[in-house]
């Protein structure tokens, strides 16, 4: 499957990744997916996971799960074309750059993956938007991978 990143790389704030076969002319996935609601829940069941694991858990400064949540909203309804507000407030993603003070290895990156797929198979997305979107996320947290050396 080819990136909808075009050349590859982080995305660009904003940016327009195209539609699912699904939507209506001129929709876009975020709205098409069920906009704020769908993706403020996806991320809430994340970060419900998230808080009980031992291995991600202590990578949050101050245990500041609300924080987080709320940016990792904001940036995941902007790069599927809803409002522009990650932007806005903090900037281009620099994803890599943003996750580089933390030890995300193999480990780090299923235990990551494992807790988001299990909030967005427990959504009310569509089966094409739960693959959709996961694609996304899987590959993405492949590519915050910055060590191979073991849990400290």
């Amino acid at each position: 499957m080819s990136s909808p990143i075009p050349g590859g790389g982080e995305p660009t704030p904003g940016m327009s990744i195209g539609a699912a076969p699904t939507q209506a002319e001129g929709q876009s996935f975020f709205e098409a997916a069920g906009g704020h609601e769908a993706f403020s829940g996806i991320v809430q069941r994340f970060y419900e996971g998230v808080r009980q694991d031992e291995l991600l858990a202590p990578m949050y400064p101050d245990q500041d799960f609300d924080a987080a949540a709320e940016r990792l909203t904001m940036f995941l309804e902007q790069y599927w074309g809803g409002p522009t507000t990650y932007s806005e407030l903090r900037g281009h993603p620099r994803l890599r750059m943003r996750h580089q003070p933390f030890h995300v290895n193999p480990e780090a990156r299923d235990h990551w993956v494992a807790h988001m797929r299990a909030a967005v198979e427990e959504s009310d997305m569509s089966p094409l938007h739960q693959a959709t979107l996961l694609d996304y996320l899987e590959r993405a947290a492949h590519s915050m991978i910055n060590t191979f050396d073991p849990t400290p």
